[in-house]
């Protein structure tokens, strides 16, 4: 048997659990930020007027329907 003071146990004990907390915190935010990527994959932001628009396709490049500029092909930023 391990003997333990009683400090120590409950110390034990909650860093343990502050530990298991903190390993779920960051396994949500990961899958949050996923599914924030995932949502934001076919949207575009104009280059000129910063008009964010849905883009499908993988033709020619996109044209902004706001003010018509051409734009490339790049997604959206979460952060």
């Amino acid at each position: 048997m391990i003997r333990l003071p009683l400090p120590w146990l409950v110390f034990t004990a909650l860093f343990i659990f502050l530990i298991g907390i903190i390993v779920v915190w960051i396994g949500y935010e990961i899958a949050r930020r996923r599914r924030e990527a995932r949502a934001l994959e076919h949207w575009t932001a104009c280059r000129i007027c910063s008009y964010k628009f849905r883009t499908d396709g993988l033709g020619e490049l996109p044209r902004c329907p706001q003010c018509g500029a051409p734009n490339t092909r790049t997604p959206l930023r979460i952060f």
